[in-house]
């Protein structure tokens, strides 16, 4: 009877995991479905450099309050899963009023103030006009420059109130999640993809052919906008019902603020918010030198659409490997369970090594097809192509350091260390805005990327030096060794998988569309094949622990279906 609980519980978590890596997919692919759809209708064009400006608030306040694992959520969640649930209902409501009041005031400051924040995001799009010429720029780029800021400044001010919407959206996953709900919080962003595919093919059936016209662009700006706007509003409307149903609260004004929950809650969201709005502060950083390109509208677009494409399988692999292996992290952190705790963190980078390393490869060395076939269409030419292609292997090249320090990241929260990955944090701001500065003279796009990337990887060094001297020694050395190991042979199947693909791509250009893009697909597929499958030969023969018991799990799951 003693040990049914730990087996119940272990069972849970895996159910847990699989609901939010299926959900995840799901979200993942309607996301890439919307950036298709976007990239189809605007390209590289104005709209969407503009709404990449004007959304860097307001998307950085929905990802920071109300994004899964966000403060609002983890607050909530650590504070109420303890509760009866006949108590939750008045404290949602109490925390619901105090989080609406404050985030109102900061909807009408974000649309008073709409353009000084907008200069301080992007002010490279407002440089003086005489300034541009004697630099040199065309009077066509100053005048792309000038449209791209107005817009931007009008979506800003439409996508204002999902400042609200932010911590309604936090504060409803958060009680779903400490009801039991996972699927509803996990897989609701879909509902955001939804709107904006809805609003781009209204307007395409309005429009037509002539999106893309000068005197367009603020329409199509507007569309982009209000429609990212109801996306938000319809996360929310469709949680609220559920929430209610559940006991957890709903949309009822209370002010009972001085219960001992209410006061919990707030003082772990506070110092949560500040700590988590360092990682979306790098964001910010760099637009900022990205609006000082000459093409600043292409080039952010360029980093949106690239970066989609490198967050898709990220987003659904982090998931599946951090939301199991946290819980088994935060229970070695005594000392006489250090020798497991460092097999558990081995274990999370290994796997970390061994799905992000070959994606790396594949991604760099298929770069530009994997651009062609997915956007470029319609409005999405050759050059946005190129341009984002550029871009996309600087993200790939990361993919490893960008999901590695995550895993180190939580073994510090497992060990109850909060204050050292922050410190890193603030770090790294300054450490990226200076790599920004000299990157993109010379990179462009491209350069803002890698910039991120050199601060991810000397994260990572920073915390396993930390770690190292903290668990009184690790075996650095060897894992070193191992993903060396591992790299070279990514390197190895990326070659593999360009040279497959270069060798049947001489045949494409004498075929129509349809059946060039058919090949294109069948060519990606088999390049991509044949890299992996070349991957995991090698990686077989370097006889890693965690390939035996990776294949060992799928073998058990396998044989009990």
């Amino acid at each position: 009877m003693e040990t049914q609980p730990p087996q119940s519980t272990k069972r849970s978590l895996l159910n847990i995991a699989t609901i939010v890596a299926v959900a995840t997919l799901l979200s993942k692919i309607f996301g890439l479905l919307r950036q298709v759809a976007i990239a189809a209708a605007f390209g590289n064009g104005t709209a969407y450099g503009a709404y990449n400006f004007a959304y860097v608030i307001p998307g950085f306040l929905l990802i920071l309050l109300g994004g899964i694992n966000g403060p609002f959520h983890s607050a909530i969640v650590s504070v109420l899963a303890k509760r009866d649930r006949r108590e939750v209902a008045t404290i949602i409501d109490s925390i619901t009023t105090i989080v609406t009041g404050i985030l109102l005031l900061v909807t009408i400051a974000l649309v008073i103030f709409a353009e000084p924040l907008m200069h301080l995001v992007a002010p490279g799009l407002f440089i003086p006009e005489a300034d541009l010429l004697a630099k040199g720029i065309s009077l066509e780029t100053i005048q792309n420059l000038k449209i791209t800021k107005d817009i931007a400044i009008q979506q800003f001010q439409i996508m204002a109130p999902m400042a609200v919407l932010a911590g309604l959206v936090g504060i409803g996953f958060g009680a779903l999640n400490a009801s039991d709900t996972y699927w509803l919080p996990s897989v609701s962003p879909i509902f955001s993809s939804l709107t904006v595919l809805i609003g781009i093919g209204g307007l395409v059936w309005t429009l037509g052919d002539k999106i893309l016209l000068p005197e367009n662009a603020m329409l199509g700006g507007a569309v982009l906008a209000w429609s990212t706007l109801a996306g938000a509003v319809l996360q929310w409307l469709v949680q609220l019902p559920v929430q209610i149903k559940s006991g957890m609260g709903g949309f009822k004004l209370r002010f009972d603020f001085q219960r001992p929950e209410v006061k919990e809650v707030m003082k772990i969201m506070v110092p949560a918010t500040f700590s988590s709005g360092m990682l979306q502060i790098n964001v910010w950083t760099d637009l900022f030198f990205a609006s000082f390109i000459p093409n600043a509208a292409a080039a952010v677009s360029a980093m949106g659409y690239a970066g989609l494409l490198v967050q898709t399988p990220l987003g659904i692999l982090s998931n599946v490997i951090l939301v199991p292996l946290f819980p088994v992290l935060s229970k070695l952190t005594d000392p006489e369970n250090w020798d497991e705790l460092k097999h558990r963190i081995r274990q999370g980078l290994m796997l970390t090594a061994l799905t992000m390393l070959p994606l790396s490869a594949l991604m760099v060395a298929l770069a530009l097809p994997i651009s062609q076939v997915v956007y470029e269409r319609y409005a999405f030419d050759t050059e946005a192509s190129q341009l984002t292609a550029a871009v996309l292997m600087a993200y790939s090249v990361g993919m490893f350091v960008y999901l590695g320090r995550d895993v180190l990241v939580r073994v510090f929260y497992a060990l109850g260390d909060g204050d050292t990955p922050f410190k890193i944090s603030v770090v790294n701001i300054f450490l990226n805005g200076l790599f920004d500065y000299f990157l993109v003279q010379k990179f462009g796009a491209p350069g803002l990327v890698l910039a991120t990337v050199a601060v991810n990887v000397i994260s990572m060094i920073v915390m396993m030096y930390v770690l190292d001297r903290r668990l009184n020694g690790m075996p650095l050395k060897s894992w070193s060794i191992t993903i060396l190991g591992l790299v070279i042979a990514s390197a190895i199947a990326g070659g593999a998988s360009w040279g497959i693909y270069y060798v049947l791509s001489q045949n494409f250009a004498s075929m129509s569309a349809v059946m060039r893009f058919g090949a294109e697909v069948g060519g990606l597929a088999i390049a991509s094949a044949v890299g992996l499958g070349l991957f995991g030969v090698i990686a077989v023969q370097m006889k890693i622990p965690e390939i035996n018991a990776l294949t060992n799990q799928i073998k058990r799951r396998f044989s009990r279906k």
